[in-house]
């Protein structure tokens, strides 16, 4: 009942010190142990100057080493209580100072702050005789002064709560004297007068122990004395106290000490053998075992620097009379440490995930590092993994704070795996790693990107309305719905009509579909735009241009240009016209283009079929030969222009020619005709001659200049070489098609050796092109026949590959003049 009552004192008056003070983030309070639970600590809310709304919002909380949460504080008060029953003498054993180390922590910003909680002791516990009942013997020979070490008692209280001192009961033979030996009070019975063995065999006494606690307690053993006679020389040693060093590490079976111990009598009464003593602590007698001949002390268990730093052992020599005489000597046996303890590492706070837009700075982790070893064996040092965005700060000693300090960014390294790798500074060093794995959580940060830069679709005229046309693709390297891309057309008009009315895109997958068939001759080309966009919040997107090239069908029939009837009637031709005489010529244009717009002449009927013939490619009507007599006056020709498509379109021109006689005033020469005829074939021959050497010269000038301003080894995005646009020609078309299909040509495989190529619109001239075969390339050289013809057309070079049947080439061109040609 007094310990109940010691117990509910008034804290404040008694024991609760409540003594702070704030110096570098760290806070003291102290109390008594054994309180119960939910008592009063102190209000750590307000010493920290934090208002009560803040301990929650900012996740106040203590953090222990301990694995009992022996304090606990409540965030809606800021009182820090008693959360477990505190026993000091558990916790730190008979130590003079008793703290309990805390961290308060606290978020928003990252405030850490020490507190230490010292135990006060109470005295709880009455002191304790390892035996209540203690025998000595004693010689009557034993002289007044003579000293028998008694059985001390053991108070698990420390500090003034500990031994105080002993009281015998009061006789005539013996007294007490009490003895201080390091943290220890032991009693010694002290012989006051002779004893005479025939007046008195035995003396029983009582041994009272005291401790100091303000309610005093106490613990009582009995003594008997058995007096026996002679043997009047007691074994010596030559110290009462011997010091030894050990390392902790020392194995089994180690020498100690030895022990020598000399006893004047002979015989068996000077024959010394050696003991430990029964008050030598329990623990002693573990470690430790004495050989009783020879008093050597050796190493009986493994012994542990961080259990206990040093044991003191009672040594008692005897001698072999009867009653045998003893000496006492203490042996103090200090255990010096090595590095056996690698460092404990303890991870509090540990964010498992963290955004990758997170500011530098950002607590990770809280890490705390404990070595059981001392001085510099338990001096730890801490650091974590190279190279990543990660810092490890020291906030107190043996703590630290894991923290970024760079920017993240997942789509480069989603996780980081951390080391966390912690050395003392023993010999040698012992450290231990522990792993944390933080995983970087995604944020929209980054737009859709498109697989090209640009594309192109190429789409035949005359489509399946519904049809798909291609599509584009575009990735977003984030995750989840950051990464979801959706697709739309951007509304651009396209004659005077928005562009959703030509085109419809599929939003999930990007597929590109035409709403209504187009028509080359409308538009040849058109470019969308197309947005994909992803659905984070907030949404980003790109957009991409795609060209759609409108690939020309064989759709339209020739037109007969000139002459503007289908019936032509020329008076003038004359009986005694030279063979080779232009009659007449035939032009016509085609609104398609290519193969489909290349055109060609022949007479499907006439009256007779051996007098008039017709150039295949220029439309020309010729006479073969001179007229007779017998031939009919009105020749009727039908002339058939049909264009290269396939299948090929054609239309009919009807020409009515008049053979007229000669005139009686005028008689014609016959053979001056024939002269001119031929006069005119050498000429032709001659400006043909003339304008190879021109073109070939040209090209060659070409040539060296294209080698001279473009790279060597360069290619366009568009072919092989320099394309027009590398060589700074101004005002100029390109025209590329990597896909004209020659399909539909009856047989790809043979390829005209000349090919006429004939304009509309305002561009009415005709184009011979030759073609030069390769191993691998046809060349077509165009040349210019009219002077008529624009400035910027003087000679395009067109390559075709004969193995896939494409035509790819460069052609450079007023815009709106010239069809484009050669499509599928």
């Amino acid at each position: 009942m007094a310990q109940a009552s010691n117990r509910m004192l008034p804290i404040a008056t008694i024991f609760l010190l409540c003594a702070w003070n704030l110096v570098s983030g760290q806070i003291r309070y102290s109390i008594p142990e054994e309180l119960e639970h939910g008592a009063f600590v102190g209000n750590i809310g307000k010493d920290l100057n934090l208002a009560v709304e803040e301990l929650s919002r900012r996740k106040f909380r203590m953090v222990s080493a301990s694995s009992i949460q022996y304090v606990d504080v409540n965030r809606r008060s800021g009182v820090l209580f008693v959360n477990e029953r505190i026993d000091r003498e558990h916790l730190c054993g008979q130590s003079a100072t008793c703290l309990l180390s805390l961290e308060a922590v606290v978020e928003n910003p990252v405030e850490q702050y020490q507190v230490e909680i010292e135990i006060v002791d109470i005295n709880d516990n009455s002191p304790i005789f390892p035996n209540s009942e203690i025998h000595l013997e004693i010689a009557e020979s034993a002289v007044p002064g003579a000293r028998f070490l008694l059985e001390h008692a053991h108070d698990l209280d420390g500090g003034n709560n500990s031994i105080r001192t002993y009281q015998l009961t009061p006789n005539e033979h013996f007294t007490l004297d009490v003895q201080s030996r390091g943290r220890r009070i032991l009693p010694e019975l002290v012989l006051e007068n002779f004893l005479d063995r025939e007046k008195q065999a035995k003396h029983r006494l009582l041994l009272t122990a005291f401790d100091g606690g303000s309610a005093e307690r106490t613990g009582t053993a009995h003594i008997t004395i058995t007096i026996f006679d002679i043997n009047d020389n007691a074994p010596v040693f030559r110290q009462s106290l011997y010091t030894v060093s050990l390392m902790e590490n020392v194995p089994k079976g180690s020498l100690v000490i030895k022990l020598n111990a000399t006893d004047l009598d002979e015989g068996p009464n000077g024959d010394v053998v050696y003991s430990f003593s029964s008050h030598n602590e329990e623990s002693a007698s573990k470690m430790f075992t004495i050989n009783s001949t020879s008093g050597e002390i050796q190493v009986k268990g493994i012994l542990d620097f961080e259990e206990t730093s040093y044991y003191e052992i009672d040594v008692e020599a005897k001698d072999r009379s009867v009653p045998p005489l003893s000496a006492h000597c203490n042996v103090r046996v200090e255990i010096k440490d090595v590095n056996d303890n690698p460092p404990d590492l303890l991870l509090n706070s540990i964010s498992q995930s963290i955004s990758e837009d997170t500011p530098s700075g950002t607590l990770v982790a809280l890490i705390g590092v404990t070595d059981r070893d001392s001085n510099k064996n338990g001096h730890t040092d801490c650091f974590i993994s190279p190279n990543i965005p990660f810092d490890l700060k020291s906030a107190f000693i043996n703590s630290y704070r894991l923290i970024t300090n760079k920017v993240l960014d997942r789509e480069s390294i989603p996780q980081y795996k951390i080391t966390v790798k912690c050395t003392d500074r023993g010999s040698p060093s012992l450290s231990t790693n522990k792993t944390i794995v933080v995983q970087i959580s995604d944020i929209n940060d980054n737009a859709p990107r498109f697989t090209q830069p640009s594309y192109k679709i190429y789409v035949t005229e005359n489509n399946a309305p519904g049809s798909s046309i291609g599509s584009v693709t575009a990735f977003d390297p984030d995750i989840g719905q950051n990464s979801q891309v959706t697709y739309r057309i951007v509304e651009k008009p396209l004659q005077q009509l928005p562009m959703s009315s030509y085109i419809y895109i599929n939003p999930k997958n990007g597929t590109i579909f035409s709403k209504h068939p187009f028509d080359y001759e409308q538009f040849k080309s058109f470019q969308i735009h197309v947005q994909a966009q992803d659905a984070g919040l907030p949404s980003l997107s790109s957009t991409v241009a795609v060209n759609v090239i409108v690939l020309d069908q064989n759709d339209n029939r020739p037109v007969i240009i000139s002459p503007g009837s289908k019936t032509h009637v020329n008076s003038s031709v004359l009986r005694s016209a030279d063979p080779g005489y232009l009659v007449t010529k035939i032009i016509a244009s085609d609104a398609d283009s290519g193969q489909n717009g290349r055109l060609s002449y022949q007479i499907v009927q006439s009256n007779d079929p051996g007098l008039f013939t017709i150039s295949r490619n220029s439309g020309e009507v010729r006479s073969v030969r001179r007229f007779k007599d017998t031939d009919a006056e009105t020749q009727r020709l039908i002339v058939q222009v049909k264009d290269n498509g396939y299948p090929p379109l054609s239309t009919t021109a009807t020409i009515i020619l008049k053979i007229a006689a000669e005139s009686t005033n005028t008689q014609p020469d016959v053979s001056e005709p024939r002269k001119d005829f031929q006069g005119s074939e050498r000429l032709t021959f001659y400006i043909i001659i003339t304008l190879g050497a021109t073109s070939f010269v040209l090209l060659m000038v070409i040539i060296v200049l294209v080698v001279a301003v473009c790279p060597m080894g360069g290619s366009s995005a568009h072919g092989r070489g320099c394309s027009l646009s590398n060589c700074c020609c101004s005002r100029e078309l390109e025209y590329q098609s990597s896909s004209v299909n020659l399909q539909n040509v009856p047989d790809s495989n043979l390829i005209p050796n000349f090919l006429e190529v004939h304009g509309n619109g305002s561009l009415s001239e005709n184009y011979r092109c030759k073609i030069r075969s390769a191993p691998e390339t046809a060349e077509l050289a165009f040349t210019r026949f009219s002077p008529q013809m624009p400035r910027t057309i003087e000679r395009n070079v067109m390559n075709i590959s004969p193995q896939c049947g494409k035509l790819k080439g460069n052609w450079s061109e007023k815009p709106n003049e010239v069809s484009n040609f050669f499509t599928s």
